[in-house]
């Protein structure tokens, strides 16, 4: 069944295994500024913004220093990360066929830009959209409003793949239907209270099922 025109990526813990190295760079510059560091339940509370946004909140006379420093950090320690197993080869499965690929994160420009051109995909995807690119974050639907506008897709053949509750409520406000990636969530227990769509615990089953309904 030919039913999906555009697949829309989160890109933290959907893609590729960032997680830690975000809990690090936000560590880093912590401890140097602040003298703590904070756990990742701690981080997780912050999130919504940009790492910009969040970084000019924590250190709000320290700020350019301080942003340069974590995206210094950030840009070199990338050894840690990878696409998730099985990845790689779903995305070049996908690219040779007809569908309109994207990626909406809530990530900064320049972090999200950094992670897919160091992983080797930045030019896989069609669309990038960051949280630089929104006026409002996730759990609005305005990132996916804005792929649906560049890919020309119809709402029921597009379709979001993400980790976080924010993929399931972004996606319904905008109206299109939406996979849970279980491969590396932090929340599943609330993710899966949401019911999205479809939810897949291996990249494997991911695959399977995309290459179907492209």
């Amino acid at each position: 069944m030919k039913d999906l025109d555009c697949i829309i990526f989160d890109l933290d813990g959907t893609l590729a295994s960032t997680n830690q190295l975000i809990y690090d760079s936000f560590n880093h510059v912590c401890a140097r500024y602040l003298g703590k560091t904070l756990t990742p339940e701690e981080i997780h509370e912050h999130f919504g913004p940009t790492e910009e946004v969040i970084l000019r909140k924590l250190f709000p006379d320290d700020y350019a220093e301080v942003v340069a420093d974590y995206m210094a950090y950030y840009a070199e320690n990338h050894a840690g990360v990878a696409l998730y197993e099985g990845m790689r080869e779903t995305l070049d499965e996908l690219k040779g066929r007809d569908v309109f690929l994207s990626v909406f994160t809530g990530k900064g420009r320049r972090t999200t830009e950094i992670t897919l051109e160091k992983l080797g995909v930045l030019e896989i995807f069609d669309s990038i959209v960051s949280g630089d690119d929104v006026t409002h974050h996730k759990p609005s639907s305005d990132g996916v409003e804005r792929v649906l506008a560049e890919s020309n897709a119809a709402r029921e053949r597009t379709l979001m793949i993400g980790d976080n509750a924010v993929d399931v409520l972004a996606s319904r406000e905008a109206g299109i239907k939406v996979a849970a990636a279980l491969w590396d969530s932090y929340g599943e227990e609330k993710l899966l209270a949401l019911e999205p769509d479809y939810d897949f615990r291996r990249v494997e089953d991911l695959r399977r099922f995309l290459v179907d309904r492209v």
